[in-house]
């Protein structure tokens, strides 16, 4: 595939918009025609169309650091899922855990100091504010050195509301870390990434996104505690990714 310049651009949809949508749909069903095919064909086929993660695109953008991730509540899965579906569908980039993250790319502590940090996360902030239901849906392209962008990829996300109980919290948490000078993006921006992509062969969507959350509407419809928070080495590209160690807030 040819390199094409892409510029990068906002495209998101609010949940009331997905309302609507859903609303849409369900008055409006598109015509489908049932074959009847064996349950066993119907296994086969699935485990022939789905490529084996190792075979599915890489992400080329170049990470660094120890990466702090916050891991949300699930409901029977669905966060873990729609990261499965949608690189198994586009091709894409494996996600190797539905997280939120925190502070990315600390390169100032050792792997030991981090951990030793980590396990004061809670006596310190006790169990990280529940965020609420998300605000919507955004799929974009990242540019590295824009405001809040630290990396060139393309994404899905849940995006997330903040507020002054998280600030607080990320506050206490940039100070356990970095003492009490540091620095960071105002307002906190959080999100859930359910899908990376290269920017020069993106193939994610915005509309699949909205009528995958409007089939599975616990992603939009559900406040979420945190479960955890957990250390992880960023240093090169997606797949090398390693957990380091995890505090579990309940």
């Amino acid at each position: 595939m040819s390199k094409v310049d892409v510029i990068p651009r906002v495209v998101s949809m609010s949940a009331p918009d997905l309302s609507k949508l859903k609303q849409y749909y369900a008055a409006n069903p598109p015509d489908l025609t049932e074959s009847i095919v064996s349950e066993d064909e119907k296994e086969e086929t699935a485990t022939r169309l789905l490529p084996p993660i190792e075979s599915r695109r890489k992400l080329q953008w170049e990470f660094k650091g120890l990466t702090l991730w916050l891991e949300l509540e699930e409901f029977n899965n669905d966060l873990t899922k729609a990261i499965s579906d949608f690189s198994a569908r586009h091709n894409s980039p494996f996600i190797p855990k539905p997280h939120t993250t925190a502070i990315y790319g600390m390169e100032h502590l050792t792997v030991d100091e981090a951990k030793a940090k980590l396990h004061h996360v809670k006596e310190r902030i006790g169990q990280w504010p529940r965020f609420s239901k998300p605000t919507g849906i955004t799929q974009d392209i990242a540019q590295v050195g824009k405001p809040g962008q630290v990396c060139s990829i393309a994404w899905c996300e849940l995006t997330l509301a903040t507020n002054a109980d998280h600030e607080a919290a990320l506050d206490t948490l940039y100070d356990l870390f970095y003492g009490g000078e540091f620095t960071r993006d105002r307002p906190w921006k959080p999100h859930n990434s359910i899908a990376y992509d290269n920017p020069q062969d993106n193939t994610l969507s915005l509309l699949d996104t909205v009528l995958y959350a409007s089939q599975n509407p616990s992603l939009l419809g559900k406040e979420r505690r945190v479960e955890a928070i957990s250390l992880w080495s960023t240093v090169g590209k997606m797949e090398d990714w390693r957990c380091l160690d995890r505090v579990r807030f309940w």
